[in-house]
C-alpha cells in the first residue's frame, strides 16, 4: 500500500522548523542520494533529502502499522485531528497509503487558538477532497474548555482532554468505524511514559499502547506515528507544503507533559536514539508483564447511568464535567491568562 517514491530533485529546499532555524547544516549531503540535505537526524546518525525524509517516515508508519496490527486496507478509519502537524501528517500519509480516512475536528472554545486551528483542518480537507467532521463544544455541550477550567477549577488540560477523548471515542463507534487513528508522535509516548513511570501509574502504565483494541464500549484506538518524532513530523509538513497552526495553546503553559518532553529532549541531545530506546524497550519488555492490569481487562467498569458510556463509577467523568461545566458563566479564555501569559489557577 505504500506510494511509490519519485526519483529525488536535482536541489531541496532549506526545510527550517518552527522558530525558523534551519534543520540541516548548508551543504549537508543526503545519506541516500548525495543530494542537498533538508534535515539532519542524529538518531539514525543521517541527513536526508526531502524525497529520502519522506520515504524514511513512510517506512517508519508502515512499521509500527505492520508490527502492531493496526489496520487493514479495507477498515474505515476516523482520524482525530486538531489543526496541528502531527494529526494533518499522519491523514496525509494515511490517504497517501492508499487507507479510507475521513477527520474530526472538535472546537474547543479556546478563542483565536481554535479558530485558526480549525481553518488549517479545514483548509486541508477542502484542498484534498476529505471528509471531515466538526463538533462545537460550546454549541453541542454548552460549555468551552476555558470555562470548564474555571467551573472545576483544574488545569485547562485537564477537561480539553477529557473532552476530546470522549467525543472522539463517541463519533467513532455512532459513525460506524473500524478504528480511531491519533497522531501521537514518539516524544509524545515517551514523555507520557516518563511522567507516568516517575508516579509509578499501574494502569496508565498498562494502557499506554500504540493499539488498544475494541470492546467494553470503547473503540478500536492506534498511533501510526510511535516510531516518528515532533521534528520529523514538522519537516513531513513542510516538504509536503502542509500548513498548520505553529502556536503552542495559550492556555497549556504549566502542563506538565511539556516539562518532560523537554528533560527527555536534554537526555536525547546528549545520547541520540534514547527516547526511541526507553519508549520501545518499555512495549517490548514491560508492556507484556503489565497486561491485564487496567479496569477494562479486570472488569471493573460499569455503565454511567446517564449516557451508558464506560465508567468506574456511577456517572462518568464526561457527564460530571457536562453538568459543572455548562451550569457555569462563559469564561473567555482571557480570564485564565495573566499579563505574562502564564495560566491562572
Amino acid at each position: 500500500m505504500m506510494a511509490t517514491p519519485s526519483r529525488c530533485a536535482p536541489s531541496s529546499p532549506v526545510v527550517r522548523d518552527e522558530r525558523e532555524q534551519p534543520m540541516t547544516a548548508v551543504g549537508s549531503k543526503c545519506k541516500v542520494c548525495k543530494g542537498p540535505a533538508v534535515i539532519d537526524l542524529p538518531r539514525h546518525n543521517a541527513k536526508f533529502c526531502a524525497e529520502h525524509l519522506q520515504q524514511l517516515c513512510r517506512r517508519q508508519m508502515a512499521k509500527a502499522i505492520d508490527d502492531f496490527d493496526m489496520l487493514s486496507p479495507d477498515d474505515r478509519i476516523l482520524v482525530a485531528v486538531s489543526g496541528g502537524k502531527d494529526s494533518l501528517a499522519v491523514w496525509d500519509m494515511l490517504i497517501e497509503a492508499g487507507y479510507h480516512a475521513d477527520g474530526l475536528y472538535i472546537g474547543l472554545g479556546i478563542g483565536d487558538y481554535s479558530n485558526d486551528s480549525g481553518g488549517y483542518v479545514q483548509r486541508f480537507a477542502d484542498e484534498r477532497g476529505l471528509q471531515l467532521q466538526t463538533i462545537d463544544l460550546r454549541d453541542e455541550y454548552g460549555y468551552d474548555v476555558p470555562t470548564a477550567a474555571r467551573a472545576t477549577k483544574r488545569v485547562p488540560c485537564s477537561a480539553c482532554g477529557l473532552s476530546k477523548r470522549r467525543l472522539f471515542d463517541q463519533a467513532a463507534l455512532d459513525g460506524g468505524y473500524d478504528v480511531l487513528v491519533t497522531g501521537h508522535n514518539l516524544d509524545d509516548e515517551a514523555a507520557v511514559l516518563f511522567g507516568n513511570t516517575l508516579r509509578w501509574d499501574i494502569e496508565y502504565l498498562a494502557r499506554q499502547l500504540p493499539v488498544l483494541p475494541a470492546g467494553n464500549g470503547f473503540p478500536k484506538k492506534v498511533k501510526p506515528l510511535v516510531r516518528l518524532t515532533e521534528r520529523e513530523m514538522a519537516a513531513w509538513c513542510l516538504v509536503r507544503g502542509i500548513d498548520y497552526v505553529v502556536e503552542e495553546c495559550p492556555i497549556a503553559a504549566g502542563n506538565r507533559h511539556l516539562s518532560y518532553k523537554e528533560s527527555l529532549n536534554a537526555v536525547e541531545a546528549n545520547s541520540p536514539g534514547a527516547k526511541a530506546s526507553f519508549y520501545l524497550g518499555f512495549l517490548e519488555r514491560m508492556a507484556p508483564l503489565l497486561a491485564g492490569m487496567t479496569a477494562a481487562a479486570t472488569g471493573d467498569l460499569n455503565d454511567c447511568s446517564r449516557c451508558g458510556s464506560p465508567t468506574t463509577g456511577d456517572v462518568c467523568a464526561f457527564c460530571r464535567l457536562v453538568e459543572k461545566s455548562s451550569a457555569h458563566e462563559p469564561v473567555p479564555v482571557e480570564m485564565l491568562l495573566t499579563r505574562g501569559g502564564k495560566v491562572r489557577r
